[in-house]
């Protein structure tokens, strides 16, 4: 079970995830969150991950020449884009795109077919906020989305619901940021390894 930490925006909280085994942490750059971070503070915060631990940039509708220049900048493994990017820009990224989806009840789950190069992530259906909001996935339509293909699922996680979330959606990974934290870009340890623990025991190893 594949599983990021997003929003990160410590070098502490990057370690310590680390050091409970996740596959990756998110640094989000898009200056509407309340987790956004900028080059500098993602260099650190790269810089303090041991090798074997990726970093997903998280894009909002960004012009294609800042991402490519930000993935460089501090040599992010994957880039997330979190808009209304189309297929054409997902193939102009020059890094693995993990292309992020809202799922409320009337997403038509044949979208996803439009991106075949891309890894899907299903967020909760939030235009405004663009994740972080704590809110659900449908998990219902995710499931479907999961029949078609692996998914990552995020929205609305935590320690309390991963478990039944897993069982119901069948994704290959998951993908926390507000469930985990103290507030907005301030991870809670104990929530953390809480998170971490749910997954390995609900769908193997983290």
């Amino acid at each position: 079970m594949w599983l990021k930490i997003c929003g990160v925006t410590r070098e502490e909280d990057a370690r310590l995830a680390a050091s409970l085994g996740v596959d990756a942490i998110g640094l989000v750059f898009w200056p509407h969150s309340r987790r956004s971070v900028d080059v500098d503070r993602a260099c650190r915060i790269a810089g303090a991950l041991p090798a074997g631990v990726a970093t997903v940039g998280v894009f909002v509708d960004e012009a294609v020449e800042k991402v490519r220049l930000v993935a460089s900048q501090v040599g992010l493994h994957f880039v997330q884009l979190h808009g209304a990017e189309t297929p054409q820009v997902c193939r102009q990224m020059a890094r693995p795109v993990i292309k992020a989806f809202g799922v409320g009840p009337r997403f038509d789950e044949s979208v996803v077919d439009a991106y075949p190069e891309a890894i899907v992530l299903l967020d909760a259906d939030a235009p405004e906020s663009k994740g972080g909001t704590g809110m659900p996935a449908d998990w219902e339509v995710a499931a479907r989305v999961a029949r078609r293909r692996p998914v990552i699922l995020s929205g609305g996680l935590s320690p309390e619901n991963v478990a039944e979330a897993i069982a119901r959606v069948a994704p290959h990974g998951v993908d926390v940021s507000s469930g985990v934290e103290a507030s907005p870009g301030i991870k809670d340890a104990e929530r953390v390894r809480r998170f971490v623990a749910a997954v390995r025991q609900a769908g193997g190893q983290a």
